[in-house]
């Protein structure tokens, strides 16, 4: 190779490295997207302006937008200051392994399942179901213990958020018995 034919891959592999180097922005970048669309959603919400007191709907989504703009402004402002986040040393990961994708389809199959039964079974069904494919999926096999969980869990979720919060889950066929 000639001298001439090396600049451009030097100048190639320069610019890399100083994206590489400050990989972070697109953390900042993505924080700012989604602080953009968090605040564009909460500012053009639908809401009762006949309120109590001086907290509406629109004041969480607004306070969590804002958030995420300033933490992305401070982690732009960090990067471009040479700071760097450390590499994690917590995880005990064997990279030479592959992944597990059985599991990963078997907890998106129980999700998506869960996601399409939930009008005409109901929330307590489906997230009995939910929560106990989820613990088959990641390795549980008792199945005297499982389900009973599972409904636990999940009715207690259903009488918590419907009853006691007001937030409106589908009780499907069952809660009429009940």
């Amino acid at each position: 190779m000639t001298a001439e034919t090396d600049v451009p891959e030097a100048g190639t592999a320069e610019r890399r490295s100083r994206w590489r180097d400050r990989s972070e922005l697109g953390v900042s970048a993505l924080l700012l997207v989604l602080g953009v669309l968090v605040l564009s959603d909460a500012l053009t919400m639908d809401v009762d302006l006949t309120q109590r007191g001086p907290v509406g709907p629109r004041t969480v989504p607004v306070v969590v937008g804002a958030g995420l703009l300033v933490v992305a402004a401070l982690l732009a402002v960090d990067v471009l200051r040479g700071g760097r986040g450390q590499a994690e040393t917590g995880e005990d990961i064997d990279l030479s392994e592959p992944a597990d994708w059985r599991t990963v389809l078997l907890l998106a199959g129980v999700f998506l399942g869960s996601a399409v039964l939930i009008d005409p079974l109901g929330f307590p069904a489906a997230g009995a179901l939910l929560f106990w494919g989820a613990a088959y999926a990641l390795g549980s096999r008792r199945i005297d213990r499982d389900p009973l969980i599972a409904a636990v869990l999940s009715l207690t979720t259903y009488a918590v958020f419907d009853k006691l919060l007001g937030v409106p889950l589908p009780g499907g066929p069952l809660m009429g018995v009940l």
